[in-house]
């Protein structure tokens, strides 16, 4: 079988991809829906002086505004009606898995299926509607207290506001069910990996003409261009990375016919959580940042100084960042892979891992090993993260595209063109199938 799969992978070419109608209609609804997304970035909020606002931007765009409008696709230097992006959708998703480990009740619909997952995922719905109204009004708010940007100030903007950006937030979730459901790859994910690398030309364009100008030395510019490519290359390695456990099956009798054991492997990634680790961290840094900065710091002090401190490259925020990641590694490791489940999946088909007993020891053997591959994973993804937040900050790069883009950018598309070999695959399965049975027709 493995050497089938391995023949047809090697045949895949357009002559493949061009029979695949099933896989082309999928492609052309991302597509189609990504294209929503982006038009959707360019209508602007109601109400607002479009030039008092870009002043206002160009002024606070350096910290980390500047990395919010790069995860919303530029929506908040616009400020469109999806400024707010998918970030609430994000931090809600967080809020419930934590408490799904917390909480008997959301513990015990977790492990009810399908049916469970579909009311977590309700409620993780409610969660984004609560922390977008929230995260909406405070935007409203601080809108107003700057200067000559809403040409109307009262509570008619607020609610406008906060209805219009909510109405956004709550559009772009759906589209990314659609596309996660209807669609090539996870929907979520495509719309920020969209977001960033729309900004991505017109970051190096401007880039490029200050290396012109000789504002940015030029050596700067190939630093950046050199640490991009060996990041990325890093990126490609330790994704494909893999701990493989040897699981041997003993001879099995059915009937009269004595059949050989076999083994294979129990393949464990050295990142098992992906992305989402650097994403849950940016998330959690970006909401209380975000609307300190546009609820204004006038007269608060405190405000002012944890908000300079989260700035990139401060001590602070590489502190918590490089925290916040290591964390969510962990966790996200435990909520995603269970060693005991496997292990009991393992007991029941007769599999076992040569010189450990089946059953619990199984189990913290695999938790075992797990856990000394995600350490060096959260290592990876920390030092991925974080090298690129010193150079930037210390260069003074004039954009922000740091290791969590590059992260988020090469894993999305590796995930997007993992799903289109397999799609490809099936078809081309399909197609032996349907061959095999005109065959036996004509026989």
């Amino acid at each position: 079988m493995a050497s089938a799969a391995e023949q047809l992978a090697s045949n895949l070419n357009f002559s493949a991809f061009a029979k695949a109608e099933e896989l082309k209609k999928r492609i052309w609804f991302t597509l189609g829906a990504l294209l929503v997304y982006r038009l959707g970035t360019y209508i602007p909020l109601p109400g607002i002086n479009p030039e008092a606002f870009a002043q206002a931007f160009n002024s606070a765009q350096s910290g980390i505004l500047g990395m919010f409008n790069m995860f919303a696709g530029g929506a908040v230097q616009r400020m469109a009606i999806f400024a707010l992006g998918i970030m609430p959708y994000i931090s809600a998703s967080i809020i419930m898995q934590l408490m799904t480990t917390v909480v008997p009740s959301l513990e015990s619909l977790k492990k009810d299926g399908e049916r469970g997952r579909k009311v977590i995922n309700q409620y993780t719905r409610y969660g984004t509607v609560i922390l977008a109204t929230f995260q909406a009004y405070g935007i409203a708010v601080g809108l107003e207290g700057a200067t000559n940007v809403v040409t109307d100030p009262g509570w008619f903007f607020r609610i406008s506001t906060v209805i219009t950006l909510l109405g956004g937030t709550m559009f772009m979730m759906w589209l990314g069910e659609q596309i996660t459901s209807r669609g090539i790859g996870n929907g979520i994910s495509l719309i920020i990996f969209a977001g960033i690398v729309a900004g991505l030309p017109t970051a190096v364009v401007s880039t490029l003409e200050l290396g012109r100008q000789g504002a940015l030395a030029g050596w700067i510019i190939l630093l950046v261009v050199v640490l991009a490519v060996v990041v990325i290359g890093v990126i490609v390695f330790m994704e494909r990375a893999q701990r493989r456990l040897l699981i041997q099956y003993p001879k099995r009798q059915m009937g009269n016919r004595m059949f050989e054991g076999n083994s294979s492997f129990l393949p464990l990634k050295l990142n098992t959580a992906g992305v989402i680790p650097p994403i849950f961290a940016s998330s959690l840094l970006l909401v209380p940042a975000t609307i300190s900065g546009f609820a204004g710091t006038a007269g608060n002090e405190w405000v002012t100084t944890i908000t300079a401190l989260l700035g990139h490259g401060q001590p602070l925020y590489m502190v918590a960042y490089a925290a916040m990641i290591v964390f969510f590694c962990f966790f996200y490791t435990a909520i995603v892979f269970n060693p005991t489940e496997t292990a009991d999946n393992l007991k029941k088909h007769g599999g076992f891992i040569p010189g450990i007993r089946p059953g619990e020891r199984t189990a913290q053997y695999i938790d075992y090993v797990l856990t000394r591959i995600t350490v060096v994973g959260a290592i990876y993804i920390t030092l991925v993260c974080l090298l690129p937040e010193f150079l930037i900050s210390a260069t003074g790069v004039p954009f922000y595209f740091g290791g969590t883009s590059l992260l988020i950018v090469v894993s999305v598309t590796m995930d997007t063109v993992s799903q289109i070999q397999g799609h490809l695959l099936a078809h081309q399965y399909e197609g032996l199938v349907k061959k095999a049975k005109l065959r036996g027709k004509r026989r």
